[in-house]
């Protein structure tokens, strides 16, 4: 990727804390107007690679770039960050809490008015806006906060968690939103630990363990680089073809049907047909993609291994 394009460069960032190394010698570009998957389990750097990049706090080495800039003021009213640590005043009214954010941002009252009514609206909340945050649910709550992150227009958004207290109905409607935002042209990185959401929503990944980037690229070059040739399969029969090593490393169950990965060099075609010879009853064998999370569990653990 030309650098002149990225809307973020990390380049060979490190962040100690004492003896721990909480983010080491991570590089990575973030391409405008895409969405970008910031993913890792828990303790992996995710949050401190954030914290960085708006800059609440600076890398000890290495260098991370906004917009082609270094990190500054200018910078940071570019960006809408959503923490994983919410926070909303209690007692303050949900439009106050709004107008206030929108000022911390340089947004004149009347445009953040026009903004926030969009905004509720958008989101169903209309209704709440005179509301004290104490009245409302959890995923009302988040959905003010994102509200928050978004009125001042920003071009990079950074989603740490989103979905996070949402059921599965708002889980589905803010997915549509940030859809919506990347049709507008906004860069967004979104971190997260659920792959299945990821692999929906994200152009390109990193995925991050034990403070360093494990694999990286668009969400197909990490598939066709996991290098697992996987055939679902529902079958009667067929147990000494499938104990061959030759064609089969691994046989999963699943409900009523199996996952087999192929042996190294194996072909599927011939797997299909040493089946049928052995007279076996054969209603689904399909080849597939490995899923994000399959990527995620054998990455992770082959780094902690």
């Amino acid at each position: 990727m030309n650098e002149q394009t990225a809307t973020l460069r990390v380049e060979n960032a490190t962040k100690r804390y004492g003896d721990f190394t909480a983010v080491n010698d991570l590089s990575f570009a973030v391409k405008p107007g895409r969405v970008f998957g910031f993913l890792g389990p828990n303790g992996a750097g995710k949050t401190t690679t954030i914290r960085m990049i708006v800059g609440i706090t600076a890398p000890d080495t290495g260098r991370i770039e906004l917009f082609g800039e270094k990190v500054s003021t200018a910078t940071q009213n570019r960006i809408g960050y959503l923490p994983e640590e919410r926070g909303l005043y209690k007692k303050m009214k949900v439009q106050d809490q709004l107008r206030y954010f929108a000022a911390l941002k340089d947004v004149s009252q009347k445009e953040a008015d026009r903004r926030i009514d969009y905004w509720l609206d958008r989101m169903r909340l209309s209704e709440w806006k005179t509301k004290k945050t104490t009245d409302l649910s959890k995923g009302m709550s988040q959905k003010i906060q994102f509200i928050s992150t978004v009125l001042h227009d920003p071009d990079l958004l950074i989603l740490d968690e989103p979905f996070s207290g949402l059921d599965p109905v708002n889980v589905e409607f803010m997915i549509e939103v940030v859809a919506e935002l990347k049709a507008q042209n906004k860069t967004i990185i979104f971190s997260t630990h659920l792959m299945s959401t990821a692999e929906r929503l994200c152009d390109d990944i990193i995925l991050i363990n034990k403070s360093r980037k494990i694999i990286g690229g668009t969400i197909r070059e990490v598939k066709e680089s996991f290098g697992k040739n996987l055939i679902a399969l529902r079958i009667v029969g067929g147990e000494n073809v499938l104990r061959d090593p030759a064609l089969v490393a691994e046989v999963s169950v699943h409900a009523d049907e199996m996952e087999i990965e192929l042996a190294a060099n194996a072909d599927a075609q011939i797997l299909l047909k040493r089946l049928i010879e052995s007279g076996a009853t054969i209603s689904k064998f399909e080849q597939v993609e490995p899923s994000l999370n399959d990527i995620f569990i054998d990455k992770v653990n082959e780094t902690n291994a």
